[in-house]
């Protein structure tokens, strides 16, 4: 009798095990299941923000831009974001570390593509303005016409020089691409570090001192090498991510600059279209594309 009692009590404990078991797992289950969702809903609401970037883009081009410089700037940025938006819709919504890269691009294109659209608007107005004056000056006799003319044109190129007079412009930019030894090379599977040899053209209305430029450089995928989420800075009204930065010693002369990106020990260079920029002062002073061919 006594041991009839013990098995039914032994019963009674594996049964209460598995059924502990069980709901166990249903849990874990159903919390895996919350995440999984969870992910799938980050992915889905990123991806409806970068379709609704995409069609931003669509109004752009409704945009009076007279500046080829910024038109082709502006049709890159958007077919970065088509890129960006492709590479989204075949990532899985379980790589969460893929979608937040993907996350942080979308915010870095945002910021960019602000400042052209700020620059187009900036363009515009300052046309919009004189032809308002050109109206205005019109209805008065040829002799007040002229000289309003002639005023308003002076005011014109006065604005322009000062909003640019302490801004710096990088002037050109060399790529030299170097192998392991600090050799030049073209071939892609040699080349670790790239060389930008730039030039900063002469102000001297920008005041002297130390300058922190900053270079981003982008590659044919539209990623940015070296990015490191604590090397950020200012622009516009956010943080952005960079490449490197060189502090320098500016004296408003014309400057001669040598910039070095090492490339990390797993990261390989790709054929193709590259782009380099250059800030300062929460400025874009300087864009340059290069190809790398081999």
């Amino acid at each position: 009798m006594k041991n009839k009692v013990f098995v039914w009590i032994v019963v009674l404990l594996l049964l209460a095990v598995i059924g502990g078991l069980v709901y166990w797992n249903m849990t874990q289950r159903r919390e895996l299941n919350e995440i999984v969702e969870q992910m799938a809903i980050e992915k889905e609401e990123l991806q409806e923000e970068y379709e609704d970037l995409a069609i931003q883009f669509d109004g752009y081009q409704n945009l009076d831009i007279r500046n080829d410089s910024l038109q082709d700037l502006l049709s890159r940025e958007q077919q970065r974001v088509q890129d960006l938006l492709e590479e989204l819709r075949q990532t899985k919504a379980t790589n969460a570390r893929r979608i937040a890269e993907l996350k942080k691009e979308l915010a870095t294109v945002r910021a960019v593509v602000k400042d052209y659209v700020r620059q187009i608007d900036s363009l515009n107005a300052t046309n919009a303005r004189l032809t308002e004056e050109n109206r205005q000056v019109r209805q008065e006799n040829q002799q007040v016409r002229t000289q309003n003319e002639q005023l308003s044109q002076a005011n014109t190129e006065l604005a322009e020089t000062v909003s640019r007079a302490s801004m710096l412009e990088v002037s050109a930019c060399v790529l030299t691409t170097l192998n392991k030894a600090d050799r030049k090379t073209k071939m892609t599977s040699h080349i670790r570090k790239l060389q930008f040899d730039y030039v900063i053209a002469k102000n001297i209305t920008c005041k002297p001192g130390l300058k922190d430029v900053y270079v981003r450089v982008i590659d044919p995928r539209g990623y940015l090498i070296g990015e490191d989420e604590n090397h950020t800075f200012a622009f516009e009204s956010g943080e952005i991510p960079y490449t490197l930065v060189q502090q320098i010693e500016y004296a408003g002369e014309t400057y001669n600059g040598t910039c070095y990106c090492a490339l990390a020990e797993e990261e390989k260079i790709q054929k193709g279209f590259y782009t380099v920029d250059f800030f300062c002062n929460g400025d874009l002073i300087g864009s340059f594309p290069f190809q790398i061919k081999k």
